[in-house]
Parts: structure tokens; sequence; C-alpha cells
């Protein structure tokens, strides 16, 4: 199977390329499409906002299908460690989420989760919601590397 002490950290690369795959495609899904709350790039006009969400939505599903690549690999090699991967999974998403939520959303201003209402609520649900899937990836992470001793 492999050195014990690298196959579990083998498995959380591609696992964290899905996860943040994963939560693009929902926050552009959701928020973009459906809910129509915001776009990617909302400084500029509502055509380049469409552009901004096109190539966000390509970038997140290229990240899906390298990390199921990755996934693939580990399969084919009998390297998988599943908590070392849904830890991966979970630290892509919650990590895609808080630099959403922060960088994006406050500092760089590019767009905010919605527009014409008090945004603290969401603000606050958003990253909320970002810290747990990074503990539960912390905690995934943990049990991948007590696995790897065994």
């Amino acid at each position: 199977m492999g050195n014990a002490r690298t196959t579990g950290r083998r498995s959380v690369p591609g696992g964290a390329l899905t996860g943040v795959g994963i939560a693009a495609f929902i926050d552009e899904t959701v928020f973009h499409q459906l809910l129509h709350w915001h776009h990617f790039y909302d400084r500029s006009t509502p055509d380049m906002g469409l552009v901004s969400d096109g190539i966000f939505h390509a970038g997140g599903w290229f990240a899906v299908v390298a990390g199921l690549f990755l996934y693939a690999d580990l399969r084919r090699r009998d390297a998988l460690v599943r908590p070392g991967w849904w830890g991966g999974v979970c630290l892509g998403l919650g990590g895609f989420q808080l630099y959403d939520g922060t960088l994006q959303h406050k500092v760089l201003e590019i767009h905010q989760i919605r527009y014409g209402v008090d945004v603290a609520p969401y603000d606050w649900t958003w990253n909320v919601v970002a810290v747990l899937f990074l503990a539960a990836g912390a905690t995934l992470l943990v049990k991948s590397r007590r696995m790897d001793r065994r």
C-alpha cells in the first residue's frame, strides 16, 4: 500500500481540489443562477458579471475533474485513505468558503453574498459554516494519520 507515513497525505490534495470545485459549483449554481443574489464579479456591467460566472463555473468543474483524476489514480494504486480524502474535501469546501466570505466579500469587495439587505447574518452564517467544514476536515485528517500509523 505504500509508505505508511505518506499514503494518507496523498489522498488529501485530490479531496481538497474536489471540495473546492463542489463549493464553487454550489455557490455559482445556488447564489448566482437560482437566487440571482450576485455574480462572481459585480464591479462591472451585468454582462461582465455573467462572463465572470461562466469562467468561475468552468474553474470549479476543472477542480472537480482534476480531483477525481487524483482519486482514480489513488484507487488504481490501492493507496486511497478515505478519511484523508474526505478530510481534504471538507478542507477544500471550508477553505473556499472562508476565502470567499472574507477576502472576496470584505477585503476585495468584488461581490457580496446579497445586496439590499443587512449582510451581517449572511456573512456570519457563511463563515461559520466554513469553519465547521474546516473543523470536520481537520478531524478527518487526524483520523487518517492514526490509520497511517497502524
